[in-house]
């Protein structure tokens, strides 16, 4: 299975950019990894390169892919951050949303995990599928029934580095792969200022990954 891959990853108009990308390619599996470290609290960088990390050294992409150890890598990088908040004073409060997926090349299959509000999409067969929910206060909402106006969109129930929050991960089902499928990870500082129809009208307009963020980075910027 051929794997062709592009990253973005730059400052909006916050103080400081606090993503962190990752990805390994390996002979038979490949993993990739978006992290958007919460605003507002000190450590937001660090808690999103701590769990990067934790499950970029961790994953092997010369072995096939076990749903089960994907369940290690994330709730291990999600024990590391908690281990750093104990032992550094000023990042007590600190974490991370977190978007992963990882492909078994061999059997065509990909898996993901997910936590906050970074998404996961899959493009397929000319189509946007949002595959991930967020894990926010507004959400919640949302699938509720309620109004939403007034509510903080960045109020989140569950990232790494929440005591509770292990329990509210999500865990994707096994996903066969079909030709020409196309994934798209991202914070919220991406997709908040790009609607699901321009993400899908881009695509259709694109030969390779890198032209595909070109163009909507521009329209962010528009």
């Amino acid at each position: 299975m051929n794997i062709a891959t592009a990253s973005l990853s730059r400052q909006g108009t916050r103080a400081s950019n606090q993503d962190q990308t990752g990805e390994t390619i390996g002979e038979r599996s490949a993993c990739f990894v978006v992290c958007d470290g919460i605003a507002g609290l000190p450590g937001g960088e660090v808690a999103a390169e701590l769990a990067r990390n934790s499950i970029i050294s961790r994953f092997d992409g010369d072995k096939h892919l076990n749903a089960q150890h994907i369940r290690d890598y994330v709730q291990t990088a999600n024990r590391t951050i908690l281990s750093e908040q104990q032992a550094v004073q000023d990042y007590r409060r600190m974490g991370t949303t977190l978007v992963s997926l990882f492909i078994d090349r061999d059997y065509g299959l990909a898996y993901w995990a997910h936590a906050g509000d970074s998404r996961l999409y899959l493009f397929r067969r000319g189509y946007l599928l949002h595959v991930t929910t967020d894990h926010s206060l507004l959400q919640q909402m949302k699938d509720a029934g309620h109004q939403t106006e007034g509510i903080n969109p960045n109020l989140l129930y569950c990232a790494l580095g929440m005591r509770n929050g292990e329990r509210d991960i999500s865990y994707g089902e096994v996903l066969p792969l079909e030709d020409g499928d196309a994934f798209l990870l991202c914070s919220d500082g991406f997709w908040h200022d790009l609607s699901l129809q321009h993400m899908q009208q881009s695509l259709h307009m694109v030969n390779t990954p890198e032209e595909w963020l070109a163009l909507m980075q521009q329209a962010i910027k528009n």
